[in-house]
């Protein structure tokens, strides 16, 4: 009689696991602004690189909520390992919904085995992040796509096994014709170019990559020129709903430490807890936490449930995730900064490590500049005059 296969482990337990490496890991990442190594081997180990992976391909099979879930409980322990998480599951997600044929095949088992942990290439020198245009030219020959492409920020590009990059379509009549295309490493030449020292999300490395080489052109993910496709559907909604995620749980994690700290018997004594002016900043927090998981759980389930988030009401929405996600969750650290004062609101030694969640929480603002999202967002505003929430 065979034995039953061991059970696989609860999505939490896992998660678990890699929360603990990566906080064991994290002072020393933020301090050398190093990428951490150790937190992405245990994202393999454990396979959660295949969380959105169908199982038919033997990944997860998991949902879209079990990716913010799992981007909440990572951005407890350092927002940079959230962000990294977050980002590859949106590049997974474009390959899951948007990659064909002999793409699919190739690709998807490897992402969840564990070998293969995707980058984003999309941002370009000099168009202030605009994500639907393309001033690098993408050609064929010989059934190959030539990719000579230039990033100047490519998170955790030096460790990527694998990009998708958008270029300018071969067959494109404007800059706005963008195809997305999947390199392995082992295709490119890759070479790294200056020096990742910034404020906050230090252990992302971000920085510039130069890619260059042929990939065969079943490569392309979707159509060619069809990119915008792929970001109202996929690329922009999964963005938001992550990063969002990692940026509550980065706050939730500063104000559980704060709220410890002050509950603590052996420093109790140094903060009176009758102070109406602590209480009111730690309430406000709190309720600035609560408004965003709010937000954050509705924007999920009705990008779960919508036939077509490209709506602009939909896009509302998420869009207004990011914004107010973005602002709130740094704003609800100031009021624990200013609540515990400057020798646990300010300097990296403190056990609430409100210094570090303040410098990564202020990147979430640039993070897709919070004003090119509000000038759209009045643009689709005109076109939903009948205010129509979802």
């Amino acid at each position: 009689m065979t034995a039953p296969a061991p059970a696989r482990p609860a999505l939490g337990e896992l998660v678990e696991r890699v929360a603990e490496v990566t906080t064991r890991h994290a002072d020393r990442h933020d301090r050398d602004a190093t990428f951490p190594v150790e937190a992405l081997e245990a994202l393999r180990e454990t396979r959660l690189l295949g969380l959105l992976v169908p199982e038919e391909y033997g990944g997860l099979g998991g949902g879209t909520d079990d990716m913010t879930d799992a981007a909440r409980r990572l951005g407890r322990a350092d927002m940079s390992v959230a962000m990294i998480f977050a980002m590859h599951c949106q590049q997974v997600a474009a390959v899951v919904r948007h990659a064909r044929g002999q793409l699919r095949e190739e690709l998807l088992p490897d992402i969840a085995a564990g070998r293969t942990y995707l980058a984003s290439v999309t941002t370009e020198a000099g168009n202030g992040g605009a994500l639907l245009s393309s001033d690098t030219p993408l050609s064929r020959t010989d059934g190959h796509l030539l990719v000579d492409r230039f990033a100047p920020i490519v998170t955790g590009g030096a460790h990527a096994d694998g990009f998708l990059i958008t270029m300018r379509s071969p067959d494109a009549r404007a800059e706005h014709d963008v195809s997305l295309v999947y390199a392995h490493r082992g295709q490119l030449e890759v070479a790294t170019a200056g020096d990742w020292q910034p404020l906050g999300m230090r252990a992302s490395h971000s920085g510039a990559l130069h890619l260059r080489g042929p990939v065969p052109d079943h490569q392309v993910v979707g159509e060619h020129g069809r990119f915008r496709d792929i970001v109202s559907a996929t690329f922009g909604p999964l963005a938001h709903l992550g990063w969002s995620a990692a940026w509550l749980g980065a706050a939730e994690g500063a104000l559980s430490r704060t709220a410890g700290l002050l509950r603590n018997p052996r420093t109790r004594g140094r903060a009176d807890l009758d102070s109406e002016l602590l209480l009111t900043r730690i309430g406000r927090a709190r309720h600035r936490l609560e408004a965003v998981h709010a937000l954050l759980r509705h924007t999920t389930e009705v990008v779960a449930q919508s036939s077509d988030v490209s709506r602009p009401p939909v896009q509302l929405l998420v869009n207004g995730l990011k914004v107010t996600a973005s602002q709130q969750c740094h704003a609800a650290v100031e009021d624990l900064v200013d609540a515990v004062g400057l020798r646990h609101g300010y300097l990296r030694d403190s056990p609430t490590r409100l210094e570090r969640t303040l410098r990564d929480l202020r990147s979430a603002a640039l993070n897709y500049s919070n004003d090119r999202l509000l000038t759209a967002d009045g643009k689709l505003t005109l076109l939903d005059s009948g205010v129509a929430l979802v």
